[in-house]
């Protein structure tokens, strides 16, 4: 099975590369421009001369049955499209692109051509999240924090706070009715973000500071007069009278912890399968996003 992964950058060496390269049966091709990095991350893999490409179409002409995308996501919407005009099922960071039109036609491409598209929204598979989906969900809370870090409305939401939204999307135990966003920005800069989705019997708030004084990641579900908390994707706490706390073992890797590895394993049993892998419902978390991003720089304006 050839496997391309294009864009060699922190999330691709540290996360996607530990769980590709030491796939039994899978063929690693890798792509960037930047040859230094080429060599150095595929000297660390031991991969021979003819699975290193400098350029897309150079990977492309390998055959490749599957691939995946770390590149920046400004290239996201050229190089996805590039995969799924050749026909191959594509595995892509979050977000698939900053405009939501270019989410849009990259889905529908997809579909078009009957080729799989996932979208990497790792923490549906962390084994602390998911466990979540089985505990009575009346509110939901999810805060993704931060130090020092305002930034611009449209990246902060599609890079970082796309993961909430996906988040609570996930755990909503029904549709949702309504959907309200608070926020505060200063000279264009997004300080803070709420998220409140609601629907009969729930209620879900989603929340990102990017001038907490903590970087954190805590996602708490209540209901039935139990709550379970993850924090930091590594402990789980669950509140019934006395806390008990679960926490990540000790030789457990990252990529597992966080839902990674479950993910990119998902995918390839998928195209080894021959099942076609829709980003329909991936959609869907782009346009709240995008909603988000709107009612956001209304404020600001």
């Amino acid at each position: 099975m050839k496997v391309g992964c294009i864009g060699l950058g922190d999330i691709a060496r540290k996360a996607y590369l530990p769980v590709l390269g030491t796939q039994p049966g899978v063929e690693l091709h890798l792509q960037t421009r930047t040859p230094a990095t080429l060599r150095g991350v595929a000297d660390s893999l031991h991969l021979p001369a003819a699975q290193r490409h400098t350029d897309l179409d150079a990977l492309l002409a390998q055959g490749l049955d599957a691939a995946f995308v770390h590149a920046p996501t400004d290239v996201h919407p050229e190089i996805v499209a590039r995969l799924l005009e050749a026909g191959v099922p594509t595995y892509v960071d979050k977000p698939l692109a900053y405009d939501l039109a270019d989410s849009e036609r990259l889905v529908g491409l997809a579909e078009e051509r009957g080729i799989g598209l996932a979208v990497g929204f790792n923490r549906r598979y962390a084994p602390g999240y998911a466990q979540c989906a089985d505990h009575p969900r009346e509110l939901i809370l999810m805060q993704k924090n931060r130090v020092g870090r305002p930034e611009a409305p449209r990246p902060m939401i599609l890079d970082d706070f796309i993961h909430v939204v996906d988040t609570l999307r996930f755990l909503v135990p029904g549709p949702i009715d309504d959907v309200t966003v608070r926020a505060r920005a200063e000279q264009g800069l997004l300080h803070h973000v709420v998220l409140q989705l609601s629907g009969d019997g729930f209620t879900a708030l989603g929340v990102m500071n990017r001038l907490s004084g903590s970087a954190e990641e805590i996602l708490e579900v209540s209901g039935q007069d139990t709550k379970r908390q993850v924090v930091n994707l590594a402990e789980v706490i669950d509140h019934k009278g006395q806390p008990t706390v679960r926490r990540r073992g000790d030789w457990v890797p990252v990529a597992r912890q966080r839902g990674i590895e479950q993910g990119v394993l998902a995918f390839l049993d998928a195209v080894r399968a021959g099942r076609v892998l829709s980003a329909r419902d991936a959609l869907a978390t782009h346009e709240l996003c995008e909603r988000v991003v709107r009612v956001v720089e209304e404020m600001s304006s």
